[in-house]
């Protein structure tokens, strides 16, 4: 058994065993995914949010075990660990309580007890904490020397060294730490100098704001950081001090003589100048932690909503990068997103060549049979959908309007100028733009997912968390869908369990070389595609039309003897099995349970078996903004009005109404009931309807409720 996993069971809630086979398969080099969807026997069917929780926690201590290394080797060194010590280090599992564990051992810059020691006045120091000498300033007296002028010198150096002693107490800090953890208020103030500036104005909710720590939300305590950050506000927090020196007091005094007196002075000191800016950083560093936790949830939430937004599937379509003075450009692409034609028209101002558009659209749509169009939904949006609706085309063509966000990021990347060398970056987005609406997850995979723009805060939060956060969210819808083989970019199958850019780039240049895989047995041909890649991978892959059914299916190719036993029982072949409703209904799983193939497994073969290769994506819908409202001057109090989710966080949800500008709906405006998480009532690209509720032109906000 892992020597962590007693504790990783004990703070995560599960059985030690479930937590320990996890451990063995991620140390096995198994990727998530693939523990989540195909050991489900070995980890007593944890999914993949259980499984991270495992490994994350499982990563930190890790880490804390490393620093616990490096701790003990330095207090060693100093000759100062005892027994004792040692083991209180080894059964902390705290890094603050780790901390304050080394920090009387410490290197540390000169401070003012180190220059009292060095005056030899840590005897007076002794005394006076032992606060039995009835007259410390006489016996003071005696310390007097070269350095040393007088007995109130000496009494200063020896509370500065009393003062350090009580700062480098683990049992001090710890009563601070409590009262921090129970009673601390943030409190911004605004910097008068700049007040009336532009740039305060978006930061006028925290100019004089104070809240309990405990219960700022993630979105206040980032903006407050934020704007200090940019010189704007001052942040602060704190518990009640008085409370604080009072406990501390009641610690280290236990005589009311004038020694008493001196060491209570010395714990004032200890707080206000060594303790309580030691843990205020300590909490500023752990609430921002915790704040940018919270707003990577949201960020990869909302992720996972984009990529597995509903997709057109495989169409001819027109992409359009909507514009004004620039014109729209105009891509047309094949049913498998391949470009076929570009050109740029010009309906709208200052141009406003609106016929001649018109007739170039009606050409395109005819000449390459155009199923569907995709509007990007940034400036000129709501204008081009309404010209593309008067342009009498067939009914059959379905318009959608996409969301555009990253586009321009994709355009000017390297993954862009390799696919299209000979096109400028209007081009590249309308291309992209279009292909988002056939399949959003192969495309978005091309996008650093930060610049997708559906998150809170993200420049604001510890990057290398988001980035591994947001990797894990595009693996894990990658292989939640499941990917074409024979269609799938490089980028694409970059993310699928157990490939990464080498292995994509390989299957991409034998596909080339061979023509399109046949089966997935194939794979084990791919150059540098060994046993365990393959095992990793070969589930998420799909062949459509190959020889053997299940390789279109998310059955893995280690349970193909189990379907082939399944259907010679039933006296059929595997292809029947699919095919028959009747047929499968006979089967009982109970029977093909082994030692390493379980109930989980086996159901969800019976599932795939039902509708091998599905997609979980839902289907998409068209949409249409309220004809009669264009910009914000056309909004009333009380207007209902049809609208799109763009963006959802943990204060609300925004929604596109089709005024140029997303309006908010606050989370207590989401329901007619307490909603704690927006994504309660509320999904990323959803179609709803909203009130107007109040309408700020100075401030440029649109509040929304859904509550009528």
């Amino acid at each position: 058994m892992n020597t962590l996993t007693p504790y990783i069971s004990k703070q995560l809630g599960l059985a030690q065993d479930q937590v320990d086979n996890t451990l063995a398969l991620l140390d096995a080099g198994c990727t998530i995914p693939f523990i989540a969807r195909y050991r489900k026997e070995r980890t007593g069917n944890l999914n993949e949010v259980q499984i991270t929780q495992i490994s994350e926690l499982y990563e930190k201590l890790l880490e804390i075990e490393k620093r616990k290394e490096t701790i003990l080797k330095t207090i060693s060194e100093q000759g100062a660990l005892t027994p004792e010590l040692e083991k209180r280090i080894r059964q902390c599992w705290s890094a603050s309580e780790l901390e304050d564990l080394y920090l009387p051992y410490k290197p540390k810059r000169r401070t003012r007890a180190m220059v009292a020691r060095e005056q030899g006045l840590e005897p007076l120091a002794v005394l006076i904490k032992a606060q039995r000498e009835r007259d410390p300033w006489l016996r003071a007296e005696a310390f007097v020397n070269d350095k040393v002028p007088d007995a109130e010198a000496a009494i200063q150096g020896a509370q500065d060294i009393i003062a350090e002693e009580i700062s480098e107490d683990a049992r001090s800090r710890q009563t601070v730490r409590t009262a921090f953890e129970r009673g601390a208020v943030i409190r911004s103030k605004v910097v008068k100098s700049k007040a009336d500036s532009d740039e305060a104005a978006k930061y006028s909710d925290y100019f004089d704001f104070e809240e309990p720590l405990r219960r700022c939300s993630s979105h206040r305590l980032l903006a407050m950081r934020r704007g200090e950050k940019e010189g704007i506000l001052r942040v602060t927090i704190s518990p009640d001090d008085v409370q604080c020196t009072e406990r501390l007091v009641r610690q280290h005094v236990y005589n009311r003589n004038e020694c008493g007196q001196l060491v209570e002075e010395a714990v004032a000191d200890a707080y206000k100048r060594l303790i309580k800016p030691s843990i205020e950083t300590e909490f500023a560093n752990s609430s921002k932690t915790l704040a940018d936790e919270q707003a990577i949830d949201v960020f990869a939430g909302n992720l996972r909503q984009l990529l597995l937004a509903a997709p057109l599937g495989p169409k001819r379509v027109m992409g359009i990068d909507p514009g004004f003075r620039t014109g729209c450009k105009v891509v047309c692409l094949d049913a498998q997103g391949n470009l076929l034609h570009h050109e740029a028209i010009f309906p709208h101002p200052p141009v406003n060549r609106r016929m001649q558009a018109t007739v170039h659209v009606q050409q395109m749509v005819n000449d390459y049979g155009i199923e569907a169009i995709a509007i990007g939904n940034g400036t000129a949006s709501r204008e081009t959908a309404d010209f593309i609706k008067d342009a009498a085309l067939p009914k059959t063509v379905r318009v959608f309007t996409v969301s555009e966000d990253g586009a321009s990021v994709y355009s000017a990347s390297q993954t862009a100028r390799d696919e299209f060398p000979d096109e400028d970056v209007t081009v590249r987005g309308a291309v992209s733009i279009g292909r988002r609406l056939m399949d959003p997850l192969a495309e978005l995979v091309k996008i650093d997912p930060k610049s997708i723009g559906v998150g809170q805060y993200q420049h604001d939060v510890d990057q290398g968390k988001l980035k591994k956060s947001l990797d894990q969210t595009v693996e894990s819808c990658v292989n939640a869908v499941g990917v074409n083989l024979n269609t799938a970019s490089q980028h694409l199958l970059t993310y699928v369990s157990g490939l990464g850019p080498a292995l994509a780039k390989n299957i991409v240049e034998y596909r080339r070389a061979n023509g399109a895989f046949t089966s997935r047995a194939q794979l084990k041909k791919v150059p540098r595609l060994g046993p365990a890649a393959y095992e990793q991978c070969a589930g998420f892959l799909r062949i459509p039309g190959a020889a053997n059914p299940l390789d279109n299916s998310a059955v893995h190719p280690e349970s193909y003897p189990i379907v082939a036993q399944m259907a010679k029982d039933c006296g059929c072949k595997v292809a029947e099995l699919i095919g028959d409703k009747e047929k499968r209904s006979r089967i009982k799983v109970e029977r093909y349970v082994t030692d390493s193939v379980g109930l989980p497994t086996l159901t969800d073969i019976m599932h795939e078996l039902e509708k091998p290769g599905r997609d979980p994506r839902e289907q998409i819908e068209e949409f249409s903004f309220d004809p009669n409202v264009t910009s914000v001057d056309d909004l009333e109090e009380g207007m209902i009005l049809p609208g799109i989710v763009t963006n959802i966080t943990n204060f609300g949800a925004f929604v596109d109404i089709g005024v140029h500008q997303d309006g908010l709906v606050h989370i207590s405006q989401l329901a007619n009931r307490y909603v704690k998480d927006a994504n309660e009532v509320v999904k990323l690209h959803q179609h709803v309807r909203v009130m107007v509720k109040e309408v700020d032109h100075r401030r440029g906000r649109i509040s929304l409720t859904m509550r009528f």
